[in-house]
């Protein structure tokens, strides 16, 4: 840009400099644009905020999921492992635990808990009116007394079997057996084997023992006087210390059956538990790829609202231009503009975000947790989009001529 001055009788020819603006004064000049239209903004960013919603709120959930399995692994450890019966391989039939394996197993060094089951012919039902053969796949089980305490479970309500009720028609309810056969209290009755047994406790949910949560659970002795009980454990449960896992686990078959170890089986039920951490995430993959597809609409939505508005505001860049503002001064004004819209809904969207993982956590019970880097990674993702789709329109606008702008209606 050039200009002339009087310098004495004679006319000099300079080079204008345009005048440099500001950070404030290019948010003033991005923002403009913004205020003008409030309707139009609060739509095109709606699908940068749905976009980063859907991302940071599947990634939340995930999150949150994984954390409260993590969290329930912590309470009730990893040390604990379950002997089952394994199958003969001379006759391929199911093997059986010797009486008093649980005695067997706190021989163990490292063994500081150990309780069994063993499992009855006999059924549960509601009453003596309902079939046999409904069984509603709930079994009867015997159990030893340290059974909870090696499982770390809790009674939801009631008491557990001690020395007086073990001995006597009472029975404890796991939690998937009480909602089925319709119990909710203490003091009802059901129906196992021939007799009436008086429910005394109900079970909370055991995670690392599915099994029990099945399961209508009497005392050993009474299962062997009432129910046709023989005396041999179907599972024999052990808790040691941290360090003793790997050996214990080694031991545990000889201990049991030293004649035929290999007729034992021993698992590790916490494997359930980690795996199920593991997986936590699995869909998280899928559910963010449609999450990016709804950030990339709302993208082409930010791209089509500022092309509109470069056409709508041609006579205010052509006033820009004729006043001295440079191509590069309009495109950064509406970069600016493009950047400033998409941060709004990236803002927003955060938010949502964030709201719908801590109602979904607190609702399931889980800790709410939402990562930063998803929160960071939404805001970088939406500030990128909004770059991109500012570029197109901001480089029409640099290129319109100021007189040809000017005489646009």
């Amino acid at each position: 840009m050039t200009g002339t001055r009087m310098t004495g009788t004679r006319m000099t020819r300079t080079r204008l400099t345009p005048a440099r603006l500001r950070p404030a004064d290019v948010l003033r000049a991005g923002s403009a644009g913004l205020r003008a239209r409030p309707a139009r903004i609060v739509l095109s960013a709606l699908g940068i905020a749905i976009g980063i919603a859907t991302m940071i709120s599947v990634v939340g959930v995930s999150a949150s999921g994984k954390a409260g399995v993590i969290r329930q692994l912590e309470r009730l450890g990893t040390n604990m492992l379950v002997a089952s019966p394994g199958e003969s391989m001379f006759t391929g039939k199911q093997t059986s635990l010797p009486e008093g394996a649980e005695r067997m197993v706190l021989r163990i060094p490292g063994v500081r808990h150990a309780a069994a089951t063993g499992g009855t012919p006999a059924t549960v039902r509601r009453t003596d009116r309902v079939p046999k053969g409904e069984t509603g796949g709930l079994t009867v089980q015997a159990a030893t007394r340290d059974l909870l305490t090696t499982l770390r479970g809790r009674v939801r309500t009631g008491t557990w079997l001690n020395a007086a009720t073990g001995r006597h028609p009472a029975v404890v309810l796991g939690s998937v057996a009480a909602r089925r056969l319709g119990v909710t209290a203490p003091g009802e009755q059901v129906f196992i084997g021939d007799r009436y047994f008086t429910v005394i406790g109900i079970l909370d949910d055991l995670p690392l023992a599915p099994e029990i949560e099945r399961s209508a659970l009497v005392g050993w002795d009474a299962a062997r006087r009432l129910l046709g009980f023989d005396g041999h454990p179907t599972a024999v449960y052990q808790r040691s210390t941290d360090a003793a896992v790997a050996s214990v686990r080694a031991l545990l078959p000889r201990t049991i059956n030293p004649r035929d170890p290999q007729d034992v089986k021993v698992t590790d039920p916490s494997t359930a538990l980690r795996a199920k951490a593991a997986a936590a995430g699995a869909f998280t993959d899928l559910l963010l790829g449609l999450g990016a597809v709804a950030l990339l609409v709302g993208g082409v939505g930010v791209a089509n609202t500022m092309v509109i508005s470069v056409l709508e505001r041609r006579h205010e860049i052509g006033l820009r231009r004729s006043l001295g503002a440079t191509r590069g001064q309009i495109r950064l004004q509406f970069v600016t503009e493009s950047l400033l819209l998409s941060g709004l809904g990236g803002i927003a969207g955060a938010v949502l975000g964030a709201a719908a993982t801590f109602g979904y956590a607190t609702f399931m019970g889980l800790p709410p947790t939402v990562p930063l880097w998803s929160l960071t990674g939404g805001l970088a993702a939406t500030l990128a989009i909004g770059m991109l789709a500012g570029l197109y329109p901001a480089v029409r606008a640099a290129r319109l001529s100021p007189t040809v702008a000017l005489q646009a209606t």
